[in-house]
């Protein structure tokens, strides 16, 4: 999905002027993040020949934030020079593992017992009075 210099030019309106010490043009970013959205791959998966990763998602951030990638994602498909399809995921809660710290679950200590049944002052049971039939 790697875009051409001929493409580029019909999003570069879209993009934010480069300043200062850039050592990553704006078409090889995009191009970084049509990777990763293409592979479905990881970050720090991203292959060497686009760059320092760190770098790439920190601007893919800002432009995410700031609504840079929306505006080029809508050029680029007005342009028919990309087809994009969002679709919505959904996780089912019983594939993700959580660590037993993160459940809330109680933590294995030693619980010293109170010395009597009313050492706290709460009740240990409840009282639900009924009326009996009488005989």
């Amino acid at each position: 999905m790697e875009r051409t210099e001929a493409q580029y030019r019909h999003i570069a309106p879209c993009l934010p002027t480069q300043r200062g010490n850039v050592t990553l043009t704006n078409l090889q970013v995009l191009n970084a993040i049509l990777y990763v959205a293409e592979q479905g791959c990881k970050w720090r998966g991203l292959p060497k020949q686009f760059g320092n990763w760190h770098t790439i998602y920190t601007r893919m951030n800002r432009w995410a934030k700031s609504g840079v990638l929306d505006r080029v994602f809508a050029h680029l498909q007005q342009a028919q020079i990309i087809r994009v399809k969002i679709e919505a995921v959904a996780l089912d809660s019983t594939l993700v593992k959580v660590h037993p710290d993160g459940t809330g679950a109680l933590k294995k200590t030693a619980r010293n017992p109170p010395a009597g049944p009313a050492a706290d002052g709460r009740p240990r049971f409840i009282w639900l009075p009924r009326m009996l039939e009488r005989p």
